[in-house]
């Protein structure tokens, strides 16, 4: 019985901490702000996504998500500073506390920079330079006092992560390759490629040619498909009417 009396009132002191400086009704209020924004950075995702874009869905969604987050932390994460009848604390007189906060999101969006690159015509890197993003957001919303705002966008970030990549949408759904070949043209091989595109279900998103010395035109394609490809399937097109001189096929993903 004792253990559970402390217990009991361990748990409202710590929810009378947490509310200290926000009601329940204040704090929903952000965690709407929250949730929107990842719904309107959803639908302009998927809108890229459509168009093989490299930031698609999730980076979309994240990004707005932290920029909410970041405004969020701008505009109330500094309320402890003073006391409910407009007392200054010991010690914050003067201080500006948005100064700092402001050049940790200029200064670690240069970090998340370094994390994307583009490999064979695939931009990648996109969504981990936005995650690392928006952790600095959170946390700047813990190190204001804003714990549930901050604990709640964890979790929203890390469930749809997980989700996202359990359960793809949109252009995250394609298989994304490289192939190259070397073939000698002529008049009916891009009407075949083409018909043989379509029963990939494939597009080209990249595509870059070079003619050689020795007659043979080189083409480095970048396709997104839902289908999987494998040499097996290439070697079945190009075995056909189409000879190739050399073949390669690199998965993207």
């Amino acid at each position: 019985m004792l253990t559970a009396a402390i217990g009991n009132a361990s748990i409202h002191s710590l929810g009378v901490y947490l509310l200290s400086q926000f009601s329940w009704e204040q704090t929903a209020d952000f965690f709407i702000r929250l949730l929107l924004a990842c719904v309107c950075g959803a639908a302009i995702g998927f809108e890229r996504s459509r168009r093989f874009k490299g930031a698609g869905i999730r980076t979309h969604i994240i990004v707005c998500c932290g920029a909410a987050l970041m405004m969020i932390v701008s505009k109330y994460g500094f309320a402890d500073l003073t006391s409910i009848v407009g007392d200054t604390f010991h010690g914050t007189r003067g201080a500006d506390p948005a100064r700092i906060a402001a050049q940790v999101v200029s200064g670690i969006s240069f970090l998340g920079a370094g994390v994307i690159f583009k490999n064979n015509g695939a931009v990648k890197g996109l969504t981990t330079a936005a995650g690392i993003w928006v952790t600095a957001g959170i946390g700047l919303c813990i190190g204001t006092g804003l714990f549930t705002v901050g604990i709640f966008s964890t979790v929203l970030i890390a469930v749809l992560q997980v989700l996202m990549h359990k359960f793809k949408i949109g252009a995250d759904s394609y298989n994304a390759y490289q192939i190259q070949f070397a073939i000698v043209e002529t008049a009916e091989f891009h009407t075949l490629f083409d018909e043989q595109m379509q029963k990939w279900e494939a597009t080209a998103t990249d595509s870059r040619l070079e003619h050689r010395d020795d007659g043979t035109v080189l083409y480095d394609l970048t396709i997104r498909t839902t289908q999987t490809l494998d040499m097996q399937s290439l070697m079945k097109f190009f075995d056909g009417e189409i000879k190739a001189k050399s073949i390669s096929l690199n998965n993207l993903h």
